[in-house]
């Protein structure tokens, strides 16, 4: 929820942002994709217009960049014991098809750059978005920059 309603996220109960959350799973479309190993849910990304995640302009002045209509890809959780073997880069390959197959123009991310920070994330790392195509499009604070693959 902190994408969509900024640092009152923080401030409110658990089960208020449990509750809200599942009335966005409700309303639709799907606020995200989830991986799998056999029955286990081992992944999940935020997949969304960016249009509705309102906090994000706020937080990485995107409307600096362009007006360009992206999808954001704004959140990675990966179960312990499944990190580091490409569930994260399997989750942007289904994100890119998703939002294509929905007419996405572009997929945007603003994922952490490791080279400048050594702290851990919710938003990726940069090298994996890389891999997948992602090119840098601003970059206003050394460690995250605003990255974007096309569709």
């Amino acid at each position: 929820m902190y994408w969509r309603i900024g640092a009152a996220y923080r401030k409110r109960p658990r089960t208020r942002n449990k509750a809200d959350f599942q009335a966005v799973v409700k309303k639709g479309p799907s606020p995200g994709l989830l991986a799998f190993e056999g029955n286990l849910a081992v992944g999940w990304c935020q997949l969304t217009p960016r249009e509705a995640l309102p906090h994000i302009d706020h937080v990485w002045r995107l409307k600096s960049v362009d007006d360009v209509p992206v999808w954001c890809v704004s959140c990675f959780y990966v179960r312990k014991g499944y990190r580091r073997r490409g569930v994260s880069s399997a989750l942007l390959e289904a994100a890119a098809g998703y939002a294509k197959r929905a007419g996405a123009v572009a997929l945007e991310a603003y994922p952490l750059d490791r080279r400048v920070s050594p702290s851990s994330t919710s938003t990726g790392f940069a090298p994996t978005f890389v891999k997948a195509g992602f090119k840098e499009m601003a970059r206003h604070s050394p460690e995250r920059p605003i990255m974007r693959l096309y569709l």
